[in-house]
């Protein structure tokens, strides 16, 4: 996002100088080598990043290059609890103004984002006219009121989509079939956002406008802090906090359609075995599956630290192997909807049994609760050369 809103504005005819944690360019910017002199002399400075964290980190990172009387615009999706804390990383001397906005990609080059606007009276006058580059202003109040509205319309739309997944799943459940419910929400006040996920249905999700793991977070921010009783909203953030563990987060939002048809179609209900191979593993190769489930169980095949090359990652390192092993196990226990805590069973395999304590620093950090049946036994050595350790599990759905 911040790439073409840095474009707009030096179409704008604005100086304009950035910097951008993965570098990246902008024509007819300058190039920082650093937070501290991207904003060095600058009268307004504009922040768009993922998450509060990497806001404060870069916002503290800047603060050496910040001049007095200097106006920090703030358009990230953080909250308003972030706004505040943000206000007291900042000196009295520098404004601020919380300007999330409502749009992706392709309306940030536009020029068409919504922006939601909050922040003192004479902060919000003299950004007016940058704000303005990006697209509509609606100015929502005092300092945090833009950070709070952007939270409220997430947990709207968010919410809906993932209530819109799991209902084309039921459908489909139910014989229905996803295309011809869409055909009939389309003359519902949901034909926009079942129009926008028929390509999904159709084709698959496609380029990542905006990410799941973004809307997860979006939803966790809403959902967390006191007071803040939104059930719906918090389903949904479980939901989508699910497939972040799958491997999603860089997948577009729409991406949750087919997760949640991958849970529905494993519902507890049903004893018919089914393989489960998720995307978001290495593939296998072709004579196993890494995971079967029947009823409310699944069991899953011994995990192993190879790269989607097929090469070992970590070799000679037991602490790596084991880490890569436990993540895999955690994106398939993730994809059907369960998780370290429903194990029932883990097994593990090791080259060399001397080396038990690193692999049990690992799994100690993966499996937090009630520890689980378990059995670890030395072997001579694994299908590949190079790997040390393999783990199987069978979890409760």
């Amino acid at each position: 996002m911040g790439v073409p809103m840095a474009g707009r504005l030096v179409v704008a005819g604005h100086k304009v100088a950035v910097w951008n944690r993965t570098p990246r360019d902008v024509p007819g910017a300058e190039a920082a080598p650093s937070p501290a002199a991207a904003v060095a002399g600058a009268d307004v400075v504009i922040t768009m990043l993922s998450d509060p964290d990497a806001v404060s980190e870069v916002v503290r990172a800047a603060l050496p290059g910040l001049r007095p009387g200097s106006l920090l615009v703030e358009m990230s999706t953080i909250g308003p609890d972030a706004v505040r804390r943000l206000r007291g990383l900042l000196p009295e001397s520098v404004g601020l103004v919380d300007a999330p906005v409502l749009g992706s990609v392709g309306p940030a080059a536009e020029g068409t984002l919504v922006v939601l606007a909050g922040g003192r009276r004479e902060d919000l006058d003299r950004v007016s006219d940058v704000l303005r580059v990006f697209g509509t202003v609606r100015e929502a109040g005092g300092p945090g009121s833009g950070a709070a509205a952007k939270l409220a319309v997430m947990s709207a739309l968010v919410t809906a989509q993932v209530g819109l997944a799991e209902t084309l799943a039921y459908a489909d459940d139910l014989g229905v079939g996803r295309t011809a419910l869409l055909d009939v929400l389309g003359a519902t006040p949901l034909a926009g956002l079942s129009e926008r996920l028929r390509p999904v249905v159709e084709s698959g999700p496609f380029e990542t406008r905006y990410a799941l793991g973004l809307a997860a977070k979006d939803l966790r921010l809403a959902t967390e802090g006191p007071g803040r009783r939104q059930t719906v909203t918090a389903a949904a953030r479980d939901l989508l906090s699910g497939a972040v563990a799958a491997g999603l987060a860089g997948h577009d939002l729409t991406a949750v359609v087919p997760f949640a048809a991958s849970r529905a179609a494993g519902t507890p209900a049903s004893k018919e075995v089914r393989a489960v191979d998720p995307p978001s593993v290495p593939a296998t190769n072709g004579y196993y599956s890494h995971a079967v489930r029947f009823g409310d169980l699944l069991f899953v095949s011994g995990q192993v630290a190879l790269g989607e090359d097929g090469k070992v990652d970590g070799e000679g390192d037991m602490t790596r192997q084991s880490e890569v092993v436990m993540e895999n196990l955690g994106r398939i226990l993730a994809d059907q909807g369960s998780s370290f805590d429903r194990i029932l069973h883990i097994r593990t395999f090791l080259t060399d049994m001397d080396r038990l304590h690193e692999y049990g620093a690992v799994r100690s950090r993966f499996v937090t609760g009630e520890p689980p049946a378990s059995t670890t036994v030395e072997v001579e050595r694994l299908f590949r050369p190079g790997l040390m350790i393999e783990v199987e599990v069978v979890a409760a759905l």
